[in-house]
């Protein structure tokens, strides 16, 4: 490693060098799920206990995370999958921007930070720039809680009214279900005076993560999972230990897709298929049969049938699969249209999959994808996180060398994907300083 060069610096300028055309076999371990884990560090904000966690994955935005709450005045110590978070002496409500522009997750910190001191100010977040993703709901959230809300300059700064600074719960209907603003208006509500009902919240698996660490911690949450979620605010609430971040869904569905575009079988474990059904459907539905066996899969692709997806909000087909499912189409026989409804700026992975020899045209937020008997190798470059990895499995399946740059995207949300594939016999190699 160069001296004075970070993770993430170095990563802009490496490549992945994925040798196409090789069968895969053997089991795929997936990771801690980035989203759930980002978040329920932010939740270490609402108490002044240690809170610890285990099967955190080891990401450049783990360490983003870790870097936030650390000048914020947390204690925070990494180990093996392992972070242990001690806010006892919180210094500061102030998360600066120079690190928060760089990861979009910090943003839910302040729910925690106005709960448990009452006021925070927040840089507007960053993140990959795959869309708008505005934050007016989760400003809409606080205030109805009673906060006094203003946004200047990119900084929302946020404070509980009274003397006690206590927020006060309240009815909060979201206009749309969003992740972040349920997760948002959640770690806010745990401390607050009263009951808050959130409706049309978000069903993500990753926010039954995280009010199962909630309660766990001493909070009255139910119905996570649902629709609708009802907080009844507690004064305090306790540190944890051990607690185990679920496994990633989207890393264990970028998975199957690698052994579905190689046509390799393979086992990919650990998984909950209960978080992955729209997911699972859509890879039977292209010609793969899958085998269920408690917290494992063994996929075993067959002739690979072009097959529709739209993007939705759980529980339907998530849009951080959307760019590797488009990879595997493109292989596939007959054509797919592919219709991304969360994201407006979702198919910048479109030309560079054209640059394989894709057959893709786009309508709009549409993609009209003809397969084609095989991809070729090419110097390609990952837009964003999950583009990225499409552009590793469809390297996988081309023939000749493809050369992946963006590098520091995939890093975000990959746990070392080339060790992860060679292991199951892929010929993938980092390049670069």
């Amino acid at each position: 490693m160069v001296v004075g060069v970070t993770a993430s610096q170095q990563s802009v300028t490496q490549h992945l060098n994925v040798k196409g055309g090789q069968r895969l076999q053997g089991t795929l371990t997936v990771s801690g799920a980035k989203n759930s884990a980002l978040v329920l560090m932010t939740a270490s904000l609402l108490t002044d206990e240690t809170v610890e966690l285990v099967n955190v994955p080891d990401l450049t935005d783990i360490q983003g995370m870790g870097d936030i709450l650390g000048a914020l005045g947390v204690q925070v110590e990494r180990s093996d999958g392992r972070v242990a978070l001690t806010a006892k002496q919180l210094t500061n409500a102030e998360p600066p921007y120079e690190l928060v522009n760089s990861l979009r997750a910090s943003f839910f910190s302040i729910g925690s930070l106005l709960g448990r001191m009452g006021h925070a100010k927040v840089p507007l977040p960053g993140g990959c720039r795959i869309g708008a993703r505005p934050v007016v709901e989760h400003i809409r959230g606080l205030k109805a809680l009673g906060a006094v809300v203003s946004v200047q300059h990119g900084i929302v700064t946020a404070s509980a009214k009274g003397s006690n600074r206590r927020l006060k719960g309240a009815a909060i209907v979201l206009d749309c279900p969003s992740v972040g603003a349920t997760e948002t208006i959640l770690m806010a509500a745990v401390l607050a005076e009263g009951i808050t009902k959130i409706e049309n919240a978000a069903q993500e698996p990753e926010v039954q993560d995280l009010a199962n660490l909630l309660n766990v911690m001493g909070a009255k949450v139910t119905g996570a999972g649902g629709p609708v979620i009802t907080v009844e605010g507690v004064p305090s609430l306790r540190g944890c230990r051990g607690y185990a971040v679920i496994p990633d869904r989207i890393e264990a569905g970028t998975f199957l897709m690698a052994a579905a575009i190689t046509r390799s079988s393979m086992c990919v474990e650990p998984v909950v298929p209960e978080h992955m059904n729209a997911v699972l459907q859509k890879l039977r539905d292209c010609g793969c049969s899958l085998e269920i066996n408690g917290r494992s899969i063994q996929i075993t692709p067959g002739d690979i049938v072009a097959t529709d997806i739209t993007t939705q909000p759980f529980p339907g087909f998530p849009t951080d699969l959307q760019a590797p499912f488009m990879a595997l189409m493109s292989t596939a026989r007959g054509t797919s249209v592919i219709s991304e409804k969360i994201y407006e700026n979702r198919l910048q992975h479109v030309a560079e999959l054209q640059r394989m020899g894709a057959a893709i045209r786009v309508d709009g937020s549409t993609a009209i994808v003809q397969g084609v008997p095989s991809l070729s190798g090419a110097p390609v470059t990952g837009s964003d996180l999950r583009a990225a990895a499409a552009m590793v499995l469809a390297g996988l399946s081309a023939s000749g060398t493809t050369q992946v740059s963006g590098l520091s995207h995939l890093d975000r949300g990959y746990d070392n994907v080339e060790a992860k594939l060679r292991g199951v016999g892929a010929t993938v190699e980092r390049d670069g300083f």
